[in-house]
């Protein structure tokens, strides 16, 4: 059995589907300090089965009825990216905590409106952008905060690929489906587009911003070939650097993510592997002060464990947000509306201040 703290976050998910089932009931039952407390999804078969398989003490069929209950502290919203916001308000109106997955919301307006509610509650609330949780990555920004001075220029970049599939099938536990799910009113794949920006664009995004910085301001171009899309940004941060994004999806060959700082006294060089591995990123720490390359080997990777035990130790404790708050999934969000309306415009420079509407 895993480790457990005596002082422990009661948890309930709500969803029962493959983000659920892959990362935050194990998650949950591996946490330091935090317990799978409940389970919530409309469709009683898919409960019924994840109920049986992971023990949590409650299940319920009735969002509702699961925040009614006063054991319960905190909620994973595990649900499609159109439901998030209102499950958020939802649970937080109900004096719970709010665990989020990214992206917070599909439009400027719906996450901005979450702000009143949030700080209404006085409750955490964290966006579930759990790279921040990778060790190579937490290297990296310690350097860049810590050691870097001055930075000049980020590079980052996050290639789905097509033989993505396959390989996550190797790994993952058998992903359980029901015909009862409830689903969105329009099926999020109609448009690609938008769905691979919100799925994909929200990672490179927020991986960007956590290392270099805010954005103030981007230019994008897409090209789409032969079912493929990709959009090449150029980044203005708020510091006066620059920087440049690629989000390609999906390209013919290996899982290929990554980043480079290039910085006063170093650089950065950093691999990041399919998510689904567990895997820490391999991030290359070059110092000028000793000409030499620092690498951590980052051997605990499960990311998403390591997010709910970072969101359990705020709420438990009052430790600092090293993940992502709302402003940070707000500023996501801009970010993917700019680059959409940019994209669409023919790379004209789209302050994200000033966007607005859905991604």
């Amino acid at each position: 059995m895993p480790r457990k703290d005596e002082k422990r976050l009661r948890v309930g998910v709500l969803g029962c589907g493959p983000i659920a089932q892959a990362a935050h009931f194990e998650s949950c039952t591996k946490a330091r300090n935090a317990d799978l407390y409940a389970i919530c999804d409309v469709a009683d078969d898919l409960r019924d089965r994840m109920a049986a398989t992971y023990a949590p003490e409650k299940s319920y069929a009735d969002y509702g009825q699961m925040l009614a209950d006063p054991d319960l502290d905190a909620v994973i919203i595990a649900t499609s990216d159109i439901f998030h916001v209102k499950a958020a308000e939802l649970a937080l109106d109900a004096g719970k905590h709010v665990l989020c997955e990214k992206p917070l919301g599909v439009s400027v307006e719906e996450v901005e409106g979450l702000r009143a509610t949030l700080d209404k509650s006085g409750k955490v609330l964290q966006v579930g952008h759990m790279k921040r949780f990778d060790p190579g990555i937490q290297a990296a920004k310690a350097f860049v905060d810590d050691e870097m001075g001055e930075r000049l220029a980020f590079k980052g970049w996050y290639c789905d690929s097509t033989h993505r599939y396959p390989m996550t099938d190797a790994v993952q536990p058998l992903i359980i489906t029901s015909a009862k799910a409830r689903k969105p009113a329009v099926n999020p794949k109609a448009d690609l587009r938008q769905y691979y920006m919100l799925a994909h664009g929200s990672h490179l995004l927020d991986t960007a911003r956590h290392l270099h910085g805010p954005i103030e301001a981007v230019e994008a171009r897409l090209t789409e070939r032969y079912g493929a899309y990709c959009w090449f940004v150029t980044t203005i941060f708020a510091d006066g650097t620059i920087g440049h994004l690629d989000l390609t999806v999906a390209v013919r060959m290996d899982w290929h993510e990554g980043f480079q700082i290039y910085g006063q006294n170093g650089s950065v060089l950093a691999k990041t592997y399919n998510p689904w591995y567990y895997k820490s990123s391999e991030v290359d720490i070059f110092r000028e002060a000793d000409g030499s390359w620092h690498r951590t080997l980052g051997a605990d990777g499960h990311f998403y464990r390591r997010q709910l035990e970072g969101f359990a130790d705020v709420v438990l404790n009052g430790a600092p947000m090293i993940g992502a708050g709302i402003e940070d999934g707000i500023a996501s969000v801009r970010g993917m509306a700019a680059i959409a309306r940019s994209a669409a415009a023919g790379g004209r420079a789209v302050r994200l201040a000033d966007v607005d509407g859905v991604v």
